[in-house]
């Protein structure tokens, strides 16, 4: 009968220090997340208010574990109001929804006082997350961009873009020719590496000194192709 007493009846004390402690402590670490996540996001869909949700979002779990405590009929009471709620707001990168569930557990951590569990798992999961940012892991990048151009009819694009391409790329792959201007011309595509990023223009005004090749276009395909 203690033990169901203990369960259903009040929940455990925190003092006014502790409670204030807690909530420092699920602020700072949720913090350090939004930070992460804003440093690697790489994708269109970077929202200021979803940053501000991750830093905020532990400060609730945590206020909710602090209320709950050791009650069961409170902690029932508080899931079954949380079922009630519809959030309509789409989160289409599991990503995002990996870091929500990250600074929530970080408050859960810290509103139950486990605190190295608090500061320690955040702190392995950003790194976690740098890690896998700088590093190639799951790349599977072979192009960064298409290249097209127009030649003269009879003109053979690989023979002239050769000594080009081999000094500001590192692969290339043909990947499409099509008639141009009426039948006169045709357009060449090529998906190109690039050695150096920041090399776009000069490919592009080199390509244009050839005297036979006109209008050359470049488009980038690494925030298209993976983000």
């Amino acid at each position: 009968m203690e033990a169901i007493f203990n369960a259903l009846g009040p929940a455990r004390a925190f003092s006014p220090l502790q409670i204030l402690f807690s909530l420092l402590l699920s602020f700072v670490m949720s913090l350090l997340l939004a930070a992460v996540y804003q440093r690697t996001h790489t994708g269109y869909s970077y929202s200021r208010t979803f940053v501000q949700t991750i830093a905020l979002a532990s400060i609730v779990a945590c206020i909710m574990i602090i209320a709950i405590g050791n009650n069961l009929a409170r902690g029932l009471g508080i899931l079954g109001a949380l079922a009630l709620i519809r959030f309509r707001t789409p989160i289409r990168d599991p990503r995002d929804i990996i870091f929500l569930f990250a600074s929530l557990a970080s408050g859960i951590a810290a509103g139950a006082q486990v605190v190295d569990v608090a500061i320690i798992g955040p702190v392995f999961f950003c790194f976690a997350v740098l890690f896998l940012h700088y590093s190639p892991f799951a790349s599977r990048r072979s192009f960064e961009g298409l290249v097209r151009f127009i030649l003269p009819k009879g003109e053979s694009g690989e023979a002239l873009t050769r000594e080009v391409f081999e000094r500001h790329t590192s692969s290339v792959n043909m990947v499409a020719m099509r008639e141009a201007i009426q039948g006169e011309a045709v357009e060449h595509s090529y998906q190109v590496r690039l050695l150096d990023p920041s090399g776009k223009s000069d490919l592009i005004v080199d390509l244009e000194a050839i005297e036979a090749i006109e209008d050359v276009s470049m488009v980038m395909q690494r925030s298209t192709v993976e983000i």
